[in-house]
């Protein structure tokens, strides 16, 4: 079993904390300061550090620190009075693996306890990951045979097993509800409910009584009391997708669920307990929000346990065949038609195209190839991409092809933006590329930006939106 360090200057809450972290078949180092606390770390393998905040001497900060610089590995708990958050805060950034509010009960601290060793496995299992990526990690309904989904796969299967909290990243499409529906399935709570929650899908004066539910007579219209989900999520896993757009309100509470596992209904007195893994989901820059003030830091850091970041699709495109065998078949198999792959040159135009939308916008163009096509197979006549800003001579398909336009304005042929040709040139962005296709346009049509946006494919609202990014006076036309 482990070993614990635990450094507390109370001689009560000491001998309590190492008898009962004892009974759970830990072997228990119990000091008094950090002096002493750091004497042993040089000695001894330890496996945790437990330390109160406020020590005698080197304070608990300082102790942190000091441990942190012996093993930066080491997980960290630090305890601290409900007075001293900040400081929690401060511990956070300096290291410190997570923190209990005092007074706290030894049910919460044995969860907490179980809860860093399970990730600090995880975390020395992920050492040898780049060895371990010679075996192929699958999951259903996840494709993924590129070293770097291989790598997420990888960090899943090692984490699921935990009930350790896991935070999400990456831009919207890129499958983080697969990710998050694997690690449930592949956990010990799979037997019990998976309860997924969009964040910004529910209006913001809603979205507390659908987490938290409420009693009867809550609010105008609550004519009987209704569960949350936390309460429907109870022995199982809860999903919170967009999680950065939570408003501060709600953050407060769901800061409490994470550290207590407890709430109580809107309009209600009584205190509900619940047992769930929290699995949150974001395409924010969470880092940013704390800068903006406009998440909290005590909740980020209680979200971002085992962060685990889905590349978007243009960084994985050796997936792109195998997402788009995947999609045919099982998209012809529910339309019942005979359709069994795509020609090499529709490939080479999947490959090529940069997938602003990511995975779930590569589904939904062979959705439409599916549907539209006539043959067995699909060709490029059947591809329609949203290439946004086409080329001025998008105006026409190209001879002998189906109609390659798409309601955009947007061509997929030998004169599209999707094809290697009209790509952006060396050290060009693709938004300062936009840029040159909307001043070209402007050029040929002599200033006039209704007759700019008819060569674009664009609305002339679209070609103002757009002209107002690039600092271009959009004055009447004369």
């Amino acid at each position: 079993m482990a070993t614990i360090l635990i450094v507390e200057d109370e001689p009560k809450m000491l001998r309590l904390l190492e008898l009962n972290l004892a009974e759970e078949g830990y072997t228990i180092l119990a000091v008094p300061d950090a002096e002493a606390g750091l004497k042993l770390l040089q000695k001894e393998r330890v496996n945790l550090v437990l330390t109160d905040l406020k020590l005698p001497g080197m304070n608990g900060l300082e102790f942190l620190q000091a441990a942190k610089r012996t093993n930066a590995a080491l997980p960290v708990v630090v305890m601290t009075a409900y007075g001293t958050v900040e400081t929690a805060v401060e511990a956070m950034k300096a290291g410190a693996s997570d923190y209990v509010l005092k007074p706290f009960s030894l049910e919460e601290i044995k969860l907490v306890v179980r809860k860093e060793l399970d990730v600090h496995q995880l975390r020395e299992e992920n050492r040898t990951l780049r060895e371990a990526l010679g075996q192929r990690y699958e999951f259903k309904n996840i494709v993924a045979r590129s070293s770097r989904m291989q790598e997420v796969l990888a960090t899943v299967e090692r984490v699921a097993p935990t009930n350790a909290t896991v935070l999400l990243g990456g831009e919207s499409g890129v499958g983080k509800d697969l990710i998050a529906r694997a690690i449930h399935q592949h956990s010990r709570r799979t037997s019990g409910p998976f309860v997924k929650i969009n964040c910004t899908a529910i209006p913001e004066n809603l979205l507390e009584s659908e987490l938290f539910g409420y009693e009867k007579g809550a609010f105008t219209g609550a004519v009987a009391s209704k569960p949350g989900k936390f309460e429907l999520a109870d022995k199982g896993t809860i999903f919170l997708d967009e999680i950065g757009d939570v408003p501060p309100a709600i953050q407060v509470k769901l800061l409490r669920v994470l550290q207590e596992r407890e709430f109580e209904r809107l309009g209600g007195t009584r205190t509900l307990k619940v047992d769930v893994r929290l699995v949150a989901a974001t395409n924010r820059d969470l880092r940013a929000a704390l800068e903006d003030g406009t998440f909290r830091e005590d909740l980020y850091y209680r979200l971002n346990v085992v962060p685990i970041s889905l590349p978007p699709l243009r960084e994985h495109k050796a997936d792109i065949p195998y997402l788009v065998d995947h999609f045919v078949q099982r998209l012809a198999r529910e339309s019942g038609k005979p359709i069994s792959g795509v020609t090499p040159a529709a490939m080479k135009i999947l490959m090529d195209f940069h997938w602003p939308g990511n995975v779930r916008e590569l589904e939904n163009i062979i959705e439409r190839a599916v549907a539209l096509s006539t043959g067995t197979i699909i060709d490029v006549g059947d591809i329609y991409l949203d290439t946004g800003p086409a080329s001025p001579v998008a105006g026409a398909a190209p001879e002998g092809g189906r109609g390659s336009t798409t309601g955009a304005g947007s061509l997929v042929g030998p004169n599209s933006a999707a094809q290697p040709g009209a790509f952006p040139p060396e050290g060009m962005t693709l938004e300062q590329f936009e840029d040159e296709i909307i001043r070209e346009a402007l050029g040929r049509a002599g200033g006039n930006k209704s007759q700019a946006a008819r060569l674009l494919g664009l609305s002339r609202n679209a070609l103002r939106y757009r002209l107002s990014k690039m600092g271009v006076s959009d004055e009447p036309e004369g």
